[in-house]
C-alpha cells in the first residue's frame, strides 16, 4: 500500500515538505517498506489518507536513505515505524503517557485511532499549542520500553 503515499528518500525533499505544508498537519512515518510493522501502519496511513485530506498531508520517509539520516538522528528514531507530526513547519508533540512526546512509535489499532489523533494535533494547532493530549484510551497506545543509551 506504500505505493500509494509520497515516499521521501532525500533531505531536501524533507525540508521541502516540512515548509510548504501550511495549515495542516504533516504526517512523516519513519521507517522501511521491507518490515511488517510499517507497512501495517502505511496500509492504515494510506487508507485514511483521502478521508484527512482536508487537514492533513502524509508521507513515507525511507530511514535507511543516507541523506535523511539528519532528521533521523534529530528525531531520535530508533524504534520503527515512529511517525512525527508538524503544523506550519512546527514540530507537533503529544502527550500519549509514554516518556517520548516527540513521534508516535509503532502502528495505529485502525483507521479511526489514526483519524483521531491527527484530527486532536490539528485542532491543537489551530489553538496554538505545540503539544496536545493524546485522544486514545491507554490500552490503546503502543507501550515501548524506551532505551537510553549511556544510562
Amino acid at each position: 500500500m506504500s505505493y500509494l503515499l509520497q515516499t521521501l528518500t532525500k533531505k531536501r525533499e524533507v525540508d521541502t515538505i516540512i515548509r510548504d505544508t501550511i495549515d495542516k498537519v504533516l504526517v512523516l512515518r519513519f521507517g522501511r517498506a521491507s518490515d511488517a510493522v510499517c507497512l501495517q501502519l502505511d496500509d492504515i496511513l494510506a487508507k485514511t489518507a483521502r478521508e484527512v485530506s482536508k487537514f492533513a498531508t502524509v508521507a513515507l520517509v525511507d530511514i535507511d536513505s543516507e541523506d535523511v539520516q539528519v532528521y533521523v538522528k534529530y528525531f531520535d528514531i530508533t524504534l520503527i515505524p515512529s511517525t512525527v507530526f508538524f503544523f506550519n513547519a512546527h514540530h507537533m508533540k503529544m502527550d500519549s503517557g509514554t516518556a517520548d512526546h516527540t513521534k508516535w512509535v509503532g502502528a495505529f489499532h485502525g483507521k479511526q485511532d489514526f483519524i483521531d489523533v491527527v484530527e486532536a494535533i490539528f485542532r491543537g494547532a489551530m489553538k496554538g499549542k505545540m503539544i496536545v493530549h493524546c485522544p486514545l484510551p491507554p490500552e490503546r497506545i503502543p507501550k515501548y520500553q524506551l532505551l537510553y543509551k549511556d544510562v
